[in-house]
Order: C-alpha cells, then structure tokens, then sequence
C-alpha cells in the first residue's frame, strides 16, 4: 500500500528497490561481519580521532560495489559518466536507505555519491585537466573529496569568508582557515572556496572562487578532528590552509564565480537532510510501532495506552507531510524551477519531524530507548546535527520570509 497518490516514475522506482536489495547483500553483512569494529570506538578510531584503517577498507569496499552495481553515480551527470538522474532520484534513494538501513548499519551514508564526498553536478565545470586527473579514480569509488566552504567566521552567513587566493603569477596562493569540513580526515580533494576579487566580495557582487585541491598540497594541514557529542573521533574536522599554491587548472568554476557551486551544494544539502530526516523517522516510528504492541505495562500491551500511541501518530503525519514536501521540492528542481521557498520549507520541517520521530521512538522504548542496542540515540545524534547543517532553520526561515515578501506566496 501506499499513501501517495501517484506512482514514482518506473526507473526512479526500480533504482529505489535496487539500492535496498544492494544494501541487503553488500551493507548489512559488513556491519554483521564486524559487529566487534562497529560496536568499539576504540577500534572504529585512531587514537587521533581520525577513521580505522579497518573501517576505511569497508568504506572503499561500499563504494567501489556501489559504482561497480551502478549506484553510486546514479545521479552523476551524464557529461561526467555518470547515470544522470536527478534530483528526484536522488531524494528517493537517500530516503530509502536511511529509512531500510536505519542508523546503525551507516556504511549506506557511501552507497550513492554524496555530493560533498564524491562526484556530482559540483565537478560538471570543472576543467578538462582537473577530469583527466581526478574523475576516473572518483568515479570508480577509489577517491573522495570534500566540501571546505564555513569558516569560524563564517557559518550561517557563508559569504562572509576570510580565506583568501591571491595571485602568484598565472596560479594563486590560498591561505585561511576552513571548519566542519565534513570527510575531511580521509578526503583526497576538498573544493576551497575563497576570496579573489575583495572589493567585489565585500559588496556581495562575486569575487568567489572554488578550488580543487589535492589534500597533500604543501601547506594544507588537518588541524584537529571535531568530536561531538562526546564521541573519541569523528569525520568532521579543522582545516588550514597556508601559502597552497593552486594553478588555473584547479578552479571549479568561472574565477570569481565559485559561489554559485557553493550555493548548490548547499541545495543538493538540503534534499539529502530532508531524505535523511524522512528517513530515520520512519525507521524509528515503526520500531517504535513493533515495541508498543509487545511491550506489556499492567497487563496490556502499551499501544493500548493514548498517551503513548497518539504522539506516534502525531510523527506519522508529521513525516507523510515531509515526505510530500521532499518529493515535490526535488520535482520542482528536476522542472527547472529554482524552488528556493520549498526546498527551504523541505528541509526545515522534515528535520524536526524526524527528530521529534526519533525522541518519541525513544520515550516508547522507555530506558531501552537510550541503549546502544536499540540504536536510536544514533539517528537522535544525527538528527540534532542536520537541524544545524545546510542551514539552521532560521536561516531557512529568512529564506522563505523573503521569497513571501517578494510575491512568491503560492502554497
């Protein structure tokens, strides 16, 4: 059964059931294999908080087998090589991994190219000697990159950057400092984005550009690796930049004009939350479902008890509506529209309805709910941070403030 009222396009819907047979066959069993590696973050992490060389090995393996089945570049503009799906296919596939895989078996997060860890539309203006060095070894799964564009200065408002190319004859040297640059301990590439025209920077009129820059450029340093919520490593990491010398083949874009790239990343972000909350919402209500009519409390099963199945049915709405919301805003991109207003709305409802999702899951659960076990403080964790990341939902708000005000008020 189904609660939308019309069909997915035949290939999006086949791509979809094929990811989840690819997970069943090629993600669970790794996470089963190596229930010791996943369940030690002793062993999950090097002492300096950066990735196992054990778990980078099953993160290559997903790749490759992704782009080896097809997957990974599914999305990937055909001009690269890719399978030039869009955004609807792209959306689709994420929310059905997230929702089959459920937080736990997170070696699906490198099934399909995310768009700051591998190739995607973010590499089509790239130059001719960038794809002749980079895009093969990308395209199979053996190298990643990542996304350098917030600054400590520099978060919500993202054009206010501090990092700076200068010229050094017909190349530029980049010095600044970049932060939470997602895959940053293990990428080969991070696009760098920084200010080559100040004057035209600072009156928010271009003078951006983005770099691709090999990870063992002289001068590019790791800084340190950004834990969170306690956790002893993490993906997320500081970077610093000093005296990288970076040559015309580098650029991503137009010089001047990288933040364009930026701004559709930032886009491609967005559908992949608002997936992501979608997602592990509806993994979490339906574990949450299965507990509620076997878990006994005076004698009845607790779904009997209105005050613990009328907040799962407040998520079940609030999720069929985020679902919608996500399908259509990844439409309308897929239409040519630029859908500033829906994917802003997308994204800042479908986060929270998966987030309340998950802490109403875990209230279900009682105790159990906080147990490793059960697995859902891990979708909590990541819900939590995707309220943050791609946009605050305050700066979503803005967004859709400010399309309102300029006439767009179609609902």
């Amino acid at each position: 059964m189904s609660a939308i009222a019309w069909e997915l396009p035949d290939d999006i819907r086949a791509v979809r059931d094929g990811l989840i047979d690819f997970a069943r066959k090629e993600v669970l069993p790794r996470h089963a294999d190596h229930h010791d590696l996943f369940e030690d973050p002793r062993r999950l992490y090097r002492e300096d908080g950066r990735f196992s060389d054990a778990l980078r090995t099953l993160i290559g393996e997903v790749r490759r087998a992704s782009a080896k089945a097809g997957y990974y570049n599914m999305c990937v503009p055909e001009s690269l090589g890719g399978g030039g799906l869009g955004h609807l296919a792209y959306y689709v596939g994420w929310e059905a991994l997230f929702h089959f895989c459920g937080p736990k078996n997170w070696l699906m997060l490198y099934v399909i190219s995310h768009w700051a860890f591998g190739p995607s539309r973010l590499l089509e203006k790239v130059t001719e000697e960038a794809r002749d060095k980079i895009l093969a070894p990308m395209m199979a799964g053996e190298a990643s990159m990542c996304f350098g564009l917030s600054e400590p200065g520099a978060g919500s408002d993202a054009a206010a950057l501090s990092t700076k190319a200068v010229p050094d004859g017909n190349a530029w040297r980049i010095t600044g400092r970049k932060i939470w640059t997602s895959n940053l301990p293990v990428a080969d590439y991070c696009i760098v984005f920084a200010v080559t025209d100040p004057a035209r920077a600072a009156a928010r009129k271009g003078g951006i550009s983005a770099f691709l820059v090999p990870t063992s450029s002289p001068g590019f340093e790791v800084q340190r690796i950004i834990k969170l919520f306690g956790h002893i490593g993490g993906d997320e990491a500081e970077l610093r930049l000093e005296d990288v010398r970076v040559e015309p083949w580098q650029l991503v874009s137009a010089l001047d004009q990288g933040f364009a790239a930026a701004l559709y990343g930032v886009s491609l972000g967005r559908i992949y939350n608002s997936a992501r909350a979608v997602g592990y919402g509806r993994w979490a209500l339906e574990l949450a479902l299965d507990y509620a009519q076997t878990r006994k409390a005076f004698d009845r099963p607790i779904s009997e008890y209105q005050g613990v199945t009328f907040p799962l049915a407040e998520s079940a709405t609030e999720l069929h509506g985020a679902h919608l919301m996500g399908l259509n805003a990844a439409t309308l991109l897929d239409q040519g529209a630029p859908a500033i207003k829906e994917l802003s709305m997308a994204k800042a409802y479908s986060v929270q309805a998966g987030y309340r999702a998950v802490d109403r899951a875990m209230q279900t659960h009682g105790a159990m709910g906080f147990t490793n076990e059960v697995g859902l403080h891990h979708a909590w964790h990541a819900l939590r941070i995707i309220n943050v990341a791609d946009g605050t939902n305050e700066i979503l708000n803005r967004s859709i403030v400010q399309r309102l005000l300029k006439g767009d008020t179609e609902l």
